[in-house]
């Protein structure tokens, strides 16, 4: 039998994480992308833009293009509620928001706390999960914050 080649199912991305809700369920994504976090306020839509970009807000003056993270991770749509917010952060060098049902809390991760996602088979796509972390009684699903704006986002075409 040889074992020189093992498979690493931990991965590299320990540190802290912002934690919130869809349903559920609980992700993650990194704390040092994150800006700040708001209450739900208006969001002009965009013509010809997938059903997940909600569209635009205006955060001090600037166009910040927002994304329902229940729509981009294919959940069913929820009226929003009142802890429904908006994360504001960092992707690619520009300002995105992403609309969630409540923030959860500030999560820290030890290295090869964090497994790499499974392999799910062809048929579902797991390029939006950066890794899957246990924390008490519960999985906390990690999001790669780059490949869910991927290039629907006006502006954030790579």
């Amino acid at each position: 039998m040889n074992t020189a080649h093992a498979i690493n199912t931990k991965t590299n991305e320990h540190g802290q994480y912002l934690s919130f809700a869809l349903g559920t369920d609980e992700y993650a994504i990194k704390i040092l992308r994150v800006q700040e976090i708001l209450s739900i306020c208006p969001i002009t839509a965009l013509p010809q833009t997938p059903p997940h970009v909600r569209g635009v807000m205006n955060l001090r003056g600037a166009v910040v293009p927002v994304i329902d993270m229940r729509g981009a991770l294919g959940l069913a749509t929820e009226p929003y509620g009142k802890f429904t917010v908006i994360i504001v952060l960092s992707v690619r060098g520009r300002t995105v928001g992403f609309v969630v049902d409540s923030v959860s809390d500030v999560l820290s991760f030890e290295e090869g706390a964090i497994e790499r996602s499974p392999d799910l088979g062809g048929r579902v796509d797991a390029s939006l999960v950066s890794g899957i972390a246990r924390t008490q009684d519960r999985f906390v699903v990690l999001l790669d914050t780059d490949r869910v704006v991927g290039a629907d986002v006006p502006g954030l075409a790579a």
